[in-house]
């Protein structure tokens, strides 16, 4: 930093740079504020290192390897981290999201008893004050944006001599100060916000995982499942390899004790030469194994290369998921839940001799079984936006995309002034032909506004085509593939750029990755266990709490055995007995509406991190808790549950497919219980199809419902049920009854607006009718897609529902083709700005700096600005006059006017 004191400049030494101010940046600012400062240093003449960095000047290689041992990961970036913590006069406060700091901290300081405590146990302060006095070391967890200020003391450092000794006040308390003590905090925040005055009592320090970190951790696993006896030399010749360098490091300063206090001629003192003798042989014996254990160190690392691709691969795969936070805070996910993950994925994918195909099962298996347990948890909104984030990462990581075309699609460039006139303004808009022209500048889209200008009448075929995204494209442009083509399905057709991506995402992925599984009670169950939370995130409209139970009494969890409550004031104690009653008894717990509780929340964490342990807890206790989306719910509970939503799927076919796997479709009992049994299947799926149609309509805003209805699984149910009963009880098919029921009871009760029942009993009317009872190939709307598939068992439905398409016709809800414009419009918006909330604000490659884009968009708004306004021309020609007031207002109003634009230049410059 160079700090200007006069005419004098006065340059720090980078390594206190870097001590002082850079430990809470990421990796890549890190590195440019290095490379900067270093060209400064070479500029001023100020004498440095050829290539600088921080574990060469301040480093200590043997503290450095136990820091690895104890569980620092390996690479610069977090080595200093460790070199920042131990250098600085502040305490550090560690941003630990993945939870590594607090792993090497507990894991460095075991030995020195290490007392671990959070702010909100009841004891901390006594705890503190007696480490202080021990000089024992101390690390507070989870802290939030603000420390409590009795804090400041220790943070400040603020000790006194009384009686001799060097002490320090607490509260009320005088307490003698140990030197040894240390002091260590972390917190779980991904991204805190820290005001100044927290941010100059402590040493900040961001610990979150670098990839290089993670794929050598993920690495070290994979070749602990799939070589152990390699994995285990390579952790042995570590730990001989740091005893050999903290040997050596005792001879060094052996010999300089016996040097600095041997007085007159060394080669006199005997014992002197004596131990300069031994420490020779001894230092050149070690030196010897540390060449030979870097060798077979070496030959160990080229064999465990081999197994790169499965860690490269799968750190490409977490940070795509850490980025998820960043739209919902919600989707929190731990380092341990995803270690947890990838080591089961590398025991159950299929085994292989051939090292190259089973690194291709493990990848394979592990990216599929990460999309599936990741969507459980999303929103269905998020979806298909996580399916894109994968498949961009994964291809990025091999190097298959262009950073300037991915922020196109994702922005449509910067909008300049466009010198090309429209040659279509009676179709294209003018926001489509600017985009088009600045498309033109990308790679492998050179030419196309040009084209386009001279083939309007071939472009505009895709821009009227239904389906764009399948049509072909003019001449050589139809060779386009990949992200270049979803550019121009967006220039023309962005509302078509949803399904574009779809296709984008089958070609590179596969079909699995854009149909999330269905919601499964059981399945996540079984991926559960008696530690773990089971959070289910909810949605309007949606409750939980009935098929819970239901599937309690399935397990024999039923009655007695699950306790529910509505978290609210004063429920927290009552929430707290509960469950110290069920981790004893094996039974289970629900608490609904955890954000309704936010006060409690911290805790409800401490209960989930000390009292619900495996050595405490039976291993049929479940801690089930129910919450709408909030930021305050307790980040560790989110890292390290099992989350779920419940929505309606997205889709005629998702939604369909959803009603057909659920209770009590899905219950064989159920489905064959009928003694009309195909009327009984007919009228099954016609009402599953209506149920699916009435929320799908939902999407298309005021032409589908002039209010939105919250139709949900409880008015599908019922219904079904009545159909049931009225079959059985009754000769003939009561259909006026039914219909009845169904459409001004069940649904139609929650309608309110009379023009949307009439559209109710409308739509219904297409299901419940004699046309379908009595036809073997009933059409449920315009063409032959969607019709009543004919009577079979089970699966045969399943079968059906699979083969219809994913995105249905809106002519399927009876509109229009026309009317999912607006729709889709609005999900592509939603996909993009959705994408753009989770990458970093610089774009790599070759994309320009976000202060060039800033350049470049203020001259341009400059270049459009009209000029001032002649002051004086004014005066003369509209005067100050008693009679004419309005002339007043006008001048004072151009002196404004010139003053505003005046100062818009200045900050621009």
């Amino acid at each position: 930093m160079l700090l200007n004191t006069g005419d004098v400049p006065n340059i720090f030494p980078a390594d206190e740079r870097l001590v002082s101010y850079l430990g809470a940046f990421t990796v890549d600012f890190r590195t440019t504020c290095e490379e900067e400062w270093h060209i400064l240093c070479q500029d001023k003449k100020v004498p440095c290192s050829a290539d600088f960095t921080l574990s060469s000047t301040l480093g200590n290689q043997v503290a450095i390897r136990a820091w690895q041992i104890a569980g620092l990961p390996v690479d610069s970036f977090s080595t200093d981290n460790g070199i920042i913590a131990f250098n600085s006069r502040r305490w550090p406060l560690m941003i630990d999201p993945q939870g590594q700091a607090n792993k090497w901290v507990k894991n460095m300081e075991k030995a020195n008893k290490l007392a671990v405590i959070k702010l909100s146990d009841n004891n901390y302060l006594r705890t503190l004050e007696q480490c202080i006095q021990c000089g024992t070391p101390v690390l507070l967890e989870n802290v939030g944006e603000d420390l409590h200020p009795v804090l400041d003391p220790i943070l400040l450092k603020q000790t006194f001599k009384q009686k001799g000794m060097e002490c320090m006040k607490i509260g009320e308390n005088i307490i003698e100060y140990n030197n040894d003590f240390m002091f260590y905090i972390t917190t779980g925040m991904r991204n805190p916000h820290y005001l100044p005055e927290v941010a100059t009592k402590v040493c900040l320090l961001n610990f979150m995982i670098t990839p290089q970190g993670l794929q050598d951790q993920l690495l070290g696993l994979v070749v602990a499942k799939e070589r152990p006896e390699l994995e285990e030399k390579k952790n042995q010749l570590i730990l001989e390899s740091a005893a050999n360098s903290k040997q050596l490091k005792e001879i060094e300063d052996k010999i300089l004790e016996v040097l600095s206090s041997s007085e007159g001629n060394i080669l006199e003192d005997e014992a002197a030469v004596k131990i300069l003798s031994s420490s020779k042989v001894l230092s050149k014996e070690i030196s010897e194994k540390q060449k030979i254990a870097s060798v077979t160190e070496k030959e160990i690392d080229d064999t465990r290369s081999g197994y790169r691709a499965v860690a490269e691969h799968s750190s490409i795969l977490f940070f795509c998921i850490s980025q998820l936070a960043n739209i919902e805070p919600m989707y929190q996910y731990s380092l341990s839940w995803f270690i947890h993950l990838y080591s089961y994925s590398i025991s159950e994918s299929p085994k292989s001799e051939d090292v190259t195909e089973r690194i291709n099962n493990i990848v394979k298996h592990f990216t599929l079984f990460i999309y599936k347990n990741i969507c459980r948890s999303l929103f269905e909104k998020d979806k298909l936006l996580f399916s894109l984030l994968l498949t961009v990462g994964i291809m990025q990581g091999m190097g298959q995309i262009d950073d300037q075309v991915w922020h196109f699609l994702l922005t449509g460039g910067i909008a300049l002034d466009n010198p090309y006139p429209n040659p279509a303004v009676e179709w294209l808009s003018d926001k489509c032909w600017s985009e088009i022209v600045r498309s033109s500048k990308l790679p492998n889209l050179d030419g196309l506004f040009e084209h386009v200008q001279e083939n309007i009448t071939e472009w505009k075929k895709l821009y009227d085509s239904g389906m764009p995204h399948k049509s072909q494209l003019p001449d050589h442009w139809n060779q386009l593939d990949g992200m270049a083509r979803m550019v121009v399905i967006r220039c023309f057709r962005p509302d078509k750029l949803v399904p574009a991506v779809q296709d984008f995402i089958v070609a590179n992925m596969g079909q699995a990755f854009i149909e999330p599984p269905t919601f499964d009670l059981a399945e996540s169950y079984k991926d559960s266990n008696c530690c773990s939370p089971l959070i289910f995130v909810l949605s309007p409209g949606s409750d939980p709490t009935a098929g819970l139970l239901k599937f309690a009494d399935d397990l024999d969890m039923g009655g007695n055995m699950t306790q529910t409550i509505s978290l609210g004031q004063g429920q927290g104690p009552i929430a707290s007995d509960m469950i110290n009653k069920a981790i004893k008894e094996g039974t289970w717990v629900v608490l609904q509406n955890c954000h309704l509780a936010t006060s409690w929340m911290p805790t409800l964490e401490r209960i989930c991190e000390e009292t619900i342990t495996p050595d405490l807890t039976h291993s049929n206790f479940r801690l089930w808790l129910t919450s709408y989306p909030s930021d305050k719910f307790p980040v560790s509970i989110l890292q390290n549950g099992l989350k779920m939503t419940n929505e309606p799927p997205k889709g005629i076919r998702a939604n369909l497919l959803r009603s057909y796997q659920s209770h009590p479709i899905s219950d064989s009992d159920f489905f064959e219980s009928s003694s009309k049994q195909e009327i009984w299947q007919k009228f099954l799926f016609g009402l599953t199809f209506f149920h699916a149609l009435v929320q799908e309509r939902r999407n298309f805003g005021p032409l589908g419902w002039n209010i939105p209805y919250e139709f949900n699984e409880s008015d599908l149910k019922i219904s079904l049920r009545q159909i049931h009963m009225f079959l059985e009880e009754y000769a003939e098919v009561p259909l006026a009854a039914l219909t009845y029921l169904t459409g001004e009871c069940n649904y139609g009760g929650r309608v309110t607006d009379d023009k949307d029942r009439r559209l109710l009993l409308s739509l219904l009317s297409i299901f419940y009718s004699w046309e379908l009872i009595e036809r073997e190939d009933y059409r449920l709307c315009e063409g032959d897609q969607y019709c009543v598939p004919p009577h079979g068992p089970y699966q045969t439905y399943i079968d059906y529902i699979r083969s219809l398409p994913i995105l249905a016709d809106p002519c399927v809800f009876g509109l229009h083709s026309n009317a999912d414009i607006t729709k889709d419009n609005q999900e592509t918006n939603q996909l993009l700005d959705g994408v753009l909330s989770t990458l970093p604000r610089q774009m790599g490659g070759g994309a320009k700096s976000p202060q060039e884009v800033v350049n470049e968009l203020a001259e341009d708004i400059l270049s459009k600005l009209p000029a001032d306004f002649d002051i004086q021309m004014v005066i003369e020609q509209y005067p100050v006059m008693y009679e004419e007031s309005m002339n007043t207002v006008l001048r004072q109003e151009i002196i404004r006017f010139n003053r505003y634009w005046c100062t818009l230049i200045g900050y621009s410059q």
